[in-house]
């Protein structure tokens, strides 16, 4: 394996590219990579500036999904490819013809997780911390949606470690005369000739000094034209664009929120979709999306209507906005989609996790490189803190200042202030007094008829779970255990599941399914591969290695010639 720090052989000035990549975030640099180490010459061009390098990625929390990984063995949990592939089709329903070509990806994807993707990653410097998440726990069936066993394998360094090796990789080839990034270019048009596209063209933005993420100038400056027999869209999805995500909502998700919280920056617009399609390629699959429910205010934001998930453990009891339970099996951590369409089916955008301190200790993490600096900067001391007594620093944080948070020492102290954040008469607060009361008695034996409490104790039998994850049983009206906490949660923009359909080796294809010559397509503009290789649902860990995967792939391919 080569070593990304080390710079390849200089070859002459370059007058021209064997690729063009439309995007510096993570299947872009992957692709670079692969192309670096081929020794070919590569332009990468974005339109933000040089701060905002590794896009998205950066921001991530570095969740992975392998199968039966050491970490899985060391914590006495038995996976198999078997096993994840029948948890894969049970998550993405694929049910269209166009799902032809995304479940082609699913089983490389799935036989790569279960390969040479550790070792691939362990090559270039990454590792794993010890105890693996287990994310979308599922929707109570065998063979329906979720993960039998815990597959989410967080990286130590979170997104920006995930980047690092490919981040180094493009330095060392820029160094050395192969790599050449333009930063403030934005593309306007893919440049097809005899019909292949053979280039992109463009505007040359004003200079703009704003920290990553951060909402830049769109000032024209000049134009650009950019040449080579490959061109790569790594543009990313359509998070960051709420008209989009509203205009491409389903109906089978009910209403389209009137209100949203982006997880995404502004600049993942969406806007070489409609490039890419306007060249030939086929757009698929643009009704399927995945937002989060458990979106919380940022309290220092970044970007606008900047929001951030709770990744939360199964103990909260989770209310709609009117006060009603939400039923088995939508609880915390298990089904995203299902939980998103229930609530929008409610007619209103947000909803209430109401918890102890005991469990915000024990259950609370929050997504992001930036929320988890004891992963990310690889800090021990930090990392202690965590499994230490108290709520990790950033969690009290957002506790002490979110405009989200409400926290009691009493249950009626409790609904007056999260009547105080509903709108109107909406919130029936003897409803959920009921309910809690009810959830405790259910407590105080080793029995129950509440599946939430039955899904604790199991997800307790899980090692990783018992001992960082989840909270021992207890009333939440106990004393002991307090202060009460509620948190009013929104809908938060995330990934686009379709996009540009591709073939195997990331390659454009056409309506009629015949590759665009010189177009390809990776990461979430792809759909994650295929356009749509998670079909309608996600197992989470799967979108960074998505963009690894597919990167990889359209690199190595136009490497290839």
């Amino acid at each position: 394996m080569a070593d990304p720090t080390t710079p390849p052989a200089a070859p002459a000035a370059p007058t021209e590219f064997d690729a063009v990549i439309v995007g510096g975030g993570l299947s872009g640099l992957v692709a670079a990579s692969e192309l670096v180490d081929a020794g070919k010459r590569v332009v990468i061009v974005d339109q933000e500036p040089e701060a905002s390098l590794g896009g998205q990625a950066w921001w991530s929390f570095g969740g992975l999904f392998l199968i039966d990984s050491p970490e899985q063995r060391r914590l006495g949990v038995r996976d198999s490819l078997e096993l994840a592939r029948q948890d894969w089709l049970g998550t993405a329903g694929f049910d269209r013809d166009e799902d032809e070509w995304g479940r082609r990806w699913a089983e490389a994807y799935l036989a790569f997780a279960a390969g040479e993707k550790r070792s691939w990653l362990r090559g270039k410097g990454l590792k794993f911390f010890p105890v693996i998440g287990w994310a979308e726990r599922g929707a109570g069936m065998a063979v329906g949606h979720g993960n039998s066993v815990p597959r989410f394998h967080i990286t130590w360094g979170t997104g920006p470690g995930v980047l690092e090796p490919f981040i180094a990789r493009a330095r060392a080839g820029e160094a050395a005369g192969l790599v050449t990034l333009r930063f403030r270019h934005r593309v306007d048009e893919l440049v097809v000739e005899d019909g292949a596209v053979v280039g992109v063209r463009g505007a040359r933005l004003a200079p703009d000094d704003a920290l990553r993420g951060v909402g830049t100038n769109r000032d024209v400056v000049g134009e650009f034209e950019l040449r080579a027999p490959a061109v790569v869209v790594a543009s990313g999805g359509i998070g960051g664009n709420h008209d989009l995500v509203r205009s491409a909502w389903p109906e089978r998700l009910g209403t389209p929120p009137a209100e949203m919280l982006s997880g995404v920056p502004a600049h993942v617009d969406g806007r070489m979709l409609g490039i890419a399609e306007a060249s030939g390629a086929r757009l698929v699959n643009g009704d399927r999306m995945w937002h989060y429910t458990e979106g919380i205010t940022n309290w220092d934001p970044v970007w606008a209507r900047h929001g951030i998930r709770i990744l939360p453990g199964p103990s909260s009891m989770w209310f709609d906005a009117t006060g009603a339970r939400l039923p088995a099996p939508l609880f915390p951590g298990f089904d995203t989609l299902g939980t998103l369409e229930h609530l929008a089916r409610t007619g209103h955008d947000h909803s209430w996790f109401v918890l102890t301190q005991r469990i915000i200790e024990k259950e609370f993490a929050l997504s992001g490189s930036e929320q988890n600096p004891d992963l990310t900067n690889k800090d021990l001391r930090l990392l202690a803190d965590r499994l230490g007594s108290g709520a990790p620093g950033p969690v009290e944080a957002f506790k002490q200042h979110g405009v989200d948070f409400v926290v009691a020492d009493t249950l009626p102290e409790l609904l007056d202030g999260m009547r105080r954040l509903s709108p109107g008469d909406l919130l029936d607060t003897e409803r959920i007094e009921r309910e809690v009361v009810a959830r405790d008695r259910e407590v105080e034996h080793e029995f129950s008829k509440d599946l939430q409490l039955t899904a604790v104790r199991g997800a307790r039998n899980y090692r990783g779970d018992k001992l960082i994850r989840v909270a021992p049983p207890h009333r939440i009206l106990d004393p002991k255990a307090g202060p009460l906490i509620a948190v009013k949660l929104h809908i938060l923009t995330r990934k686009s599941l379709g996009g540009i359909q591709t073939d195997l080796d990331s390659r454009a294809l056409g309506a009629d399914g015949v590759p665009v010559p010189g177009l390809y397509a990776v990461g979430e503009a792809a759909g994650f591969g295929g356009g749509g290789v998670h079909g309608y649902r996600a197992l989470e860990g799967t979108f960074l290695g998505g963009c690894l995967f597919t990167g990889r792939a359209a690199g190595r391919a136009i490497a290839a010639g």
